[in-house]
């Protein structure tokens, strides 16, 4: 179990001055943590004169960069052994935080896994699941919670990672599948959400479509042939149906047949030849 005096609280905050003073207030009378970091990106409002006022340290953008850029800054300033990044909406407990800190050491990484359906729009909650599933079958483990924004982690896990996190809303994703793929220990925590207090900076369709991308470019990274091998298989079952249906009714077999043969074979190589590339990548020095 990690003390809490081991862990630096990320914060990345846009525009949360009706909610950062709160959320700072509660977690620094949960626990004695390492340091409490708010980064502020960019806010044209006063999050970052309430966080320090709250208790926090504060560090500022210029300018707007994304809620992905600030956990970077974030990971990058921490001065602690493990990280807890929390959401500064106010809709995850320090309670629940704190749960989620005591697994640290047996885990490497431990995502707070929201229950039944929150807070989120039926639309918000169907776009969840999806990705929920399709991030399962990618990365062969069971997640049932893929972009919570209440998660803990060691430093040097998620510095080793830095690189392929996005400076959008997606770096929940990609911490966990890049945990999850790379071997580390990932426990799933169920915790409870209450309504955020402000307005949602996630916009469905457009948010949804990256976190879909970003989705399948770590899996490519991490297990390439999880993609290519599906796409090869249902090409080789299409040209060879199809050469069997025209040989029979045709009494000949068309180059279309031939043609999804050989794409299936094609893509089948390079699955094969990327998935070779990521095994070197991920088995060579760090």
């Amino acid at each position: 179990m990690a003390d809490a005096s081991t862990v630096t609280v990320v914060l990345p905050a846009f525009e949360e001055a009706e909610a950062i003073g709160v959320v700072v207030r509660e977690l620094r009378a949960a626990a004695a943590w390492r340091e409490v970091l708010v980064i502020d990106d960019g806010s044209a409002d006063e999050t970052a004169a309430i966080a320090a006022a709250a208790g926090a340290r504060v560090i500022k953008h210029p300018y707007n960069k994304g809620n992905g850029a600030a956990v970077k800054t974030g990971v990058r300033q921490a001065s602690g052994e493990y990280v807890l990044i929390i959401d500064a909406d106010g809709q995850h407990s320090a309670a629940d935080a704190l749960r989620l800190v005591g697994y640290l050491g047996e885990y490497d990484l431990v995502v707070g896994a929201r229950a039944g359906s929150g807070h989120a729009s039926s639309a918000r909650q169907v776009g969840n699941n999806l990705l929920n599933w399709l991030a399962s079958y990618l990365t062969g483990r069971h997640i049932p919670d893929l972009t919570s924004g209440l998660r803990a982690a060691r430093t040097s896990g998620l510095r080793e990672f830095l690189h392929l996190l996005p400076n959008g809303f997606s770096t929940p994703t990609t911490t966990t599948l890049s945990f999850v793929k790379a071997g580390y220990s990932v426990r799933f925590e169920p915790i409870a959400v209450a309504p955020r207090l402000g307005k949602s900076k996630i916009k469905f369709v457009s948010d949804g479509a990256k976190f879909f991308l970003i989705l399948l470019k770590v899996v490519t990274v991490f297990s390439p042939l999880r993609i290519f091998l599906p796409m090869a298989g249902a090409a080789f079952v299409l040209g060879a149906v199809y050469a069997v249906w025209t040989a029979i009714t045709q009494q000949h077999i068309t180059n279309s047949s031939v043609l999804l043969i050989l794409l299936a074979v094609v893509i089948f190589l390079v699955g094969l030849v990327s998935e070779q590339i990521s095994t070197m990548r991920s088995e060579g020095p760090r």
